[in-house]
């Protein structure tokens, strides 16, 4: 092979002789994360990374894997198989991998991941025995054919959301890990129902088609629409494409010792010099970005799994002193031990950036003329929106309050899904977007809406990366709001508010207001004044 198209996480730093910009352009900013803790030897599952070109060659060729990447893939398995003493598609021993993009600048939520994939009816029996834990195995199998399903076959998420509230309700529980393996066995039967009804042939039961195909799904991610509208929005070219990263699954939903979080080593919202982030007990990633269940600050962690808890502390400052950058990381608990499956440089807010970036002066981390560097001038523009009158503020009682996830003061007239966000700003209205949970396909509205406010999820949700990617005001989590959808209208504090009423949201306090709140112009002073002093030096 004249080129090479696929890198082990262990070999991936090497390779490129310290050239990170090459080495984050062909791995993606995802794999060349991996490969670099990977040589710091940190708690990484391995895996191997198929490069942004194998993503070009998949367009040139059609929207094909050719033979010859095909084939290299299959000889990476192999060598994972030898790394991990697991078989893919075993029935005894099962190796199970996670498919994720990765695309050299970050873009969260945008493009498509697979978890669990290897699963198949033997497997599922093969990992339940194994592990002696028959739930977590069909908890597994469940997740999987779900996000197969949804990503590789475009069958809608909801049939399988509304057969798993069927459940709960049936068996009268509130969250998806009060559901036995008796109940999730009957869950996975009527996913792969519906996969067949859709798709009009069964679940795929050899993972190696699975495999293949969720490859390719993710490479098709990159032209789907959400993310043709995130890159035009942040000026990302079309020609880079994305990698993928198919790594060994580390399994946050085996257990009350297992979970998974996202952290920040700095506060993105204010730029503060702390520890941030929100995690799991026995859940899987997926369940923390998209908002399902609201998770636990990372402090908690502290007195549940203390030893854990140290670790990761000491993983995030080396970190952050290595990448000399606030660092986002997702990591996976798997009964008791730590894994790290990402780090990148954190999304912020202007506020943040320019407080993070005279810190990182200030601490000998960087010189100034990096600082002014590390400014994304477009978000300075955030800055000078108004802010909420001091005044009006204190003389007026919030109707709730929820979690401050993106500064900003926003007000505008309450509308329900991303496609009304979009039609009322067209023709002039100041709109704020209500949710239960924002997900990817909402971006558009997102960008149209002044503000957004989400009933479930937490800091690390979705809508707050993104909210504070694009500087809008985001308050989340309000589990105090009784959502009634269909007939778009929600209850807080014993009023009823409908499409249309007024609403004010402070993204800095997460308070919510009732009517339209006043507001003053912006103060600029501070770390904007030392950072612009800069530039002009």
């Amino acid at each position: 092979m004249s080129k090479k198209y696929l890198y082990y996480f262990s070999e991936g730093n090497d390779a490129f002789g310290g050239d990170k910009v090459t080495m984050k352009n062909t791995l993606g900013g995802k794999g060349a994360g991996l490969a670099e803790m990977t040589a710091a030897g940190m708690p990484v599952p391995q895996g191997f990374t198929i490069t942004t070109d194998a993503c070009t060659q998949y367009y040139a060729d059609g929207r094909q894997i050719n033979d010859e990447i095909t084939a290299d893939i299959f000889e990476h398995l192999k060598g994972l198989e030898k790394i991990t003493g697991k078989k893919f598609g075993d029935n005894t021993n099962p190796l199970l991998v996670s498919v994720r993009s990765g695309a050299r600048q970050s873009m969260p939520g945008m493009m498509d991941t697979i978890l669990n994939l290897g699963l198949n009816d033997e497997a599922v029996e093969g990992l339940a025995k194994k592990t002696g834990n028959a739930r977590f195995a069909y908890d597994c199998y469940r997740r999987f054919v779900q996000m197969f399903a949804d990503v590789v076959m475009m069958v809608p998420k909801s049939l399988f959301e509304v057969e798993i509230d069927k459940m709960k309700e049936a068996k009268g529980v509130k969250n998806d890990v009060d559901l036995t393996a008796d109940d999730l066995k009957e869950l996975v039967g009527t996913f792969k129902k519906i996969y067949e009804e859709n798709e009009g042939r069964p679940f795929p039961q050899d993972p190696r088609d699975q495999l293949i195909e969720a490859v390719k799904a993710v490479f098709r991610s990159w032209d789907n629409p959400r993310a043709n509208v995130y890159r035009k929005m942040n000026e990302i070219p079309y020609e880079w494409g994305t990698a993928v990263n198919v790594q060994q699954m580390a399994f946050g939903n085996s257990g009350d010792r297992s979970g998974t979080g996202v952290a920040f080593t700095r506060d993105p919202a204010t730029g503060a010099k702390k520890l941030m982030g929100e995690y799991l007990i026995n859940a899987q990633g997926e369940d923390v970005v998209a908002g399902v269940r609201t998770p636990s600050p990372i402090s908690h962690l502290k007195d549940q799994m203390p030893e854990v808890y140290d670790q990761f502390v000491e993983i995030a400052t080396r970190l952050e002193n290595y990448f000399r950058d606030m660092q986002d990381m997702e990591f996976t608990i798997e009964d008791g031990h730590l894994y790290m499956l990402q780090t990148r440089n954190g999304k912020r807010t202007a506020q943040a950036a320019l407080q993070i970036a005279c810190d990182l002066v200030d601490e000998g981390m960087i010189s100034e003329q990096q600082a002014v560097a590390m400014i994304d001038p477009r978000n300075l523009d955030t800055l000078l929106h108004p802010q909420f009158d001091p005044k009006a503020l204190k003389a007026t009682e919030p109707v709730g309050k929820a979690l401050p996830a993106s500064p900003g003061a926003a007000c505008g007239k309450i509308v329900f899904n991303a496609e009304d966000a979009k039609e009322w700003a067209a023709r002039g209205e100041k709109v704020v977007l209500v949710r239960l949970e924002t997900s990817p396909e909402d971006i558009e509205g997102m960008k149209a809406a002044q503000g957004i406010l989400t009933v479930r999820g937490g800091m690390t949700s979705h809508a707050a990366v993104v909210a504070r990617g694009m500087g809008k005001c985001c308050v989340s989590g309000c589990g105090a709001i009784n959502m009634d959808e269909a007939n778009k209208q929600f209850t807080l504090a014993g009023k009823t508010y409908h499409e249309g009423d007024w609403l004010s949201l402070d993204g800095s306090t997460g308070n919510i207001y009732d009517g339209a709140m006043p507001t003053v112009d912006a103060n600029v002073g501070g770390d904007f004044g030392r950072i612009m002093a800069w530039a002009d030096k």
